[in-house]
């Protein structure tokens, strides 16, 4: 899966579960800042992420979360390793 192919399913991901106009989404947005999710929200989008990659994302991990790109770049390593 590419990162641009990442970037569509987050934002569908986003737009259906968390009400975000995916317009909003570019690699650049900051979760918290940028599309105003919150600590309940960004656990229900590793929750979400999870079931796109079929792999369980570490807290640690995810802790370091800030961006839109980030988030991306996660998908990726999930989905290689």
């Amino acid at each position: 899966m590419t990162d641009e192919q990442i970037l569509d399913k987050l934002r569908a991901i986003l737009a259906d579960g968390f009400e975000i106009d995916p317009q909003r989404v570019t690699p650049d947005a900051h979760l918290f800042d940028t599309l105003d999710l919150d600590s309940i929200d960004a656990v229900d989008l590793a929750v979400r992420l999870q079931e796109l990659t079929g792999k369980r994302i570490k807290p640690e991990d995810f802790k370091n979360v800030r961006t839109v790109g980030d988030v991306v770049a996660t998908v990726r390593q999930l989905l290689a390793a």
